[in-house]
């Protein structure tokens, strides 16, 4: 089960990045609007929280 639930969050982790990526990249180089800028901390919080919940997987 361990090894499966860690192949499982490395494949969320990819997509996270990706979402990261391009949420970056769509921010306009002015003006950026909070929904803009919340998309961007919002998916780099849930990758923060992939990366713990691989770290303690790890641990175990």
């Amino acid at each position: 089960m361990g090894n499966q639930q860690h192949e499982q969050l490395l494949a969320k982790r990819d997509k996270l990045i990706e979402e990261v990526e391009q949420a970056r990249a769509a921010l306009p180089a002015h003006s950026v609007r909070p929904w803009q800028w919340q998309r961007v901390e919002d998916a780099e919080e849930a990758l923060a929280d992939i990366d713990r919940e691989l770290e303690a997987l790890q641990e175990a």
